[in-house]
Formats: C-alpha cells, structure tokens, sequence
C-alpha cells in the first residue's frame, strides 16, 4: 500500500513536469519548430527530465524498502528474544517455587509451635517467593529451643544461608545435646567461619552471616534464657515492656573465641515473649515514607499483647500492610510471640 501511493506520487510528479512542458511549449510559435532539430531537442530533453524524475523517485523506494526490510529483522529479534526472556523467567520461577516448598517443607508449622506454647502465632513475609529469614523449634530433655534468624541479604542468598543455618541448629542441638543458648551461638559463630573460610576464598571477599535469637524455656523450673546475636527479646509483662538486647556480634563475620551473653530470666504468668527480625521495623512507609522503626513496634506490641495470639498475627499483618501502602517490601520479616507461662500453668 505504501509503494502504491509513492508511485502514484511519481506519476503526479511526471504529469506536472510534462504539463509545464507543454504550456511552455504553447508560447513557442511555429515557425520556430521548422527543424527537425529544434524538435528532437524538446523530445530528448522531456525524456532526461522524466528519466531522472523516475530514476530519483526509484532510489527512493529501494532505500525505503530496504529500511523496511531492516526494522522488520529488527522487530523479529526483539519478538525472539522477549519469548527467551519469557521462557528463561518461566523456568527460574518454577524452580524458586519448587526452592520455596522446600524451604517450607524444613521450617516448623504454627500447629508444631503450639504442641510447645498453646498460645503462640508465627507472622512470616517472605519479600521474595524464598527468604532469608528463618526460625527452628525443637526440645532437647526438659527444655523448648526457639530460634528466630535473620541471614545475609535476601532470596537465594539469604535461602541458602538459612537452609546452613537450620542444619547446624539441628546438629548442635538435637545431636551435640548443648543445652545453653550463648553456647550454641558460639559454635555456630566457629561452623559458619569454618565454611566461610577466607583462606580457601582467596581472591574473593565473602561477608556471609546472620543475626540471630535464641529462647531457652525450662517450663518445669519455670525460667528462660536467652542469647542474641544483633536480635533482642521482648518479654510483656504487667504492661511493661523488658527488653533484653543481644550482643552487637554476626554469626560468621565475629572472630572465634569471641563469647556471647547468656541472659537467665524467670518467668511469670502471663508473660508475652517476643522474637522477631529487623524487617518489620525497617519497613518502609507511612505519610513520610519512613521506616516503621522500633518505637512504633513496641508500641504495637504493647497494644496488642493481651489479645487472643490469633488477633495479634491478624493486627501485625495489616498494620505493615495498611503502613507500606504502595510501597514495595524492603526485607524478608518475621514475628513470632508465645505464652511460655500461661495463666494457671504451674
């Protein structure tokens, strides 16, 4: 259709040129054409001018068809290339969601944590499909282990690392049978330098860690102990709110030898414990964009901590949700909060 139109156009052009010939011939009277020589003149030079016109207009097409031709190669690669990219993302996809259940598949359930505390909620938001944050449950004689972790980064980084950080919890603890919970951040301190070591890395520099809190809950002696690595503890109690901080210490990047504080706390009815990772208070969001920060989450926290563990997971939930707005995620976050003590429980 385009080609049709520019040879029409030419045509036209031809037309006028021959026209304006013409007319101007017309002023010419006859006597001035009484040889044949003046004739073949005006012939030969109609024909130049429409020979030109038409070798002119026929460059034209051919460069026009051959741009036409190169945006076409042009549009067909990048139509390949978006079926690759497609293809490719379908592929990771699938296989992070296959990575997911996985993942899924070696952290405890919220049914797990209440055969331990009756009155507990686990409130987990990966950032991507997998995550970097993760938390183990396990007994070990009379006592109740929880821990909560927060790894390097977030996604396949940080899933792998919390999958090496979940099998050295269960070896150090189901297995070695170590009992105190700075004992256990001091072994995995030393296992995650060991596999992280920079001597075997040489040439590349590896800033893996985590940082982590471990409960200790001795219901029979009705006490707990707790040892953190950059994660604190909140225990709520008679609308107080105790904080425990852990030592400003990350697993992996801390040298060994290096001791972390075991703190030994007794336990009353009705207190509230909390575990959590940085990712709710780093949030994002709010009328100014701001971070939630920790202020406002012990506030929340203090709100909340008398209602039914379910109410609380639903609270938390919405408040980071209605407090992001249309802001994206910035990090993977987790909650989790219990009862070591309920009301009666002796």
């Amino acid at each position: 259709m385009f080609i049709l139109l520019i040879i029409i156009d030419l045509l036209l052009i031809v037309s006028e040129v021959i026209s304006r010939l013409v007319i101007a011939v017309s002023f010419v009277t006859i006597s001035d054409f009484t040889t044949s020589l003046h004739l073949l003149f005006y012939s030969v030079l109609i024909i130049s001018v429409v020979y030109f016109v038409v070798r002119s207009q026929t460059r034209q097409l051919i460069s026009i068809k051959k741009l036409l031709r190169e945006k076409e190669r042009t549009l067909l690669n990048i139509e390949n290339q978006k079926a690759e990219l497609e293809s490719k993302n379908k592929s990771i996809t699938d296989s992070l969601t296959y990575a997911q259940r996985i993942q899924e598949a070696l952290l405890p359930s919220e049914d797990y944590f209440r055969r331990y505390f009756k009155e507990s909620f686990i409130f987990y938001k990966p950032k991507d499909i997998i995550s970097g944050d993760f938390f183990w449950i396990g007994e070990n004689e009379e006592s109740v282990f929880i821990a909560a972790a927060d790894c390097t980064g977030h996604g396949v980084p940080g899933a792998l690392m919390s999958m090496i950080g979940h099998e050295l919890l269960d070896k150090i603890i189901n297995v070695d049978k170590v009992k105190r919970p700075d004992r256990v951040l001091e072994i995995m301190n030393k296992s995650l330098e060991k596999t992280f070591n920079r001597e075997k890395n040489i040439g590349t520099i590896i800033h893996d860690g985590m940082d982590i809190g471990i409960c200790v809950v001795d219901r029979g002696k009705r006490k707990i102990q707790f040892a953190g690595a950059f994660f604190p503890l909140y225990i709520i109690r008679d609308n107080r709110l105790i904080e425990f901080k852990g030592d400003k210490l990350i697993l992996g990047e801390t040298p060994e030898g290096v001791s972390f504080t075991n703190n030994e706390i007794a336990l009353m009815d009705d207190d509230m414990v909390y575990l959590f990772s940085d990712g709710y208070v780093d949030q994002f969001g709010g009328s100014a964009n701001k971070k939630f920060m920790y202020r406002r989450f012990r506030y929340l926290l203090m709100t909340i901590y008398r209602f039914p563990v379910e109410d609380q997971k639903s609270v938390l939930e919405e408040n980071i949700k209605a407090w992001m707005g249309d802001t994206s995620q910035v990090d993977d976050i987790l909650v989790m909060g219990f009862k070591p003590v309920p009301s009666g429980r002796i």
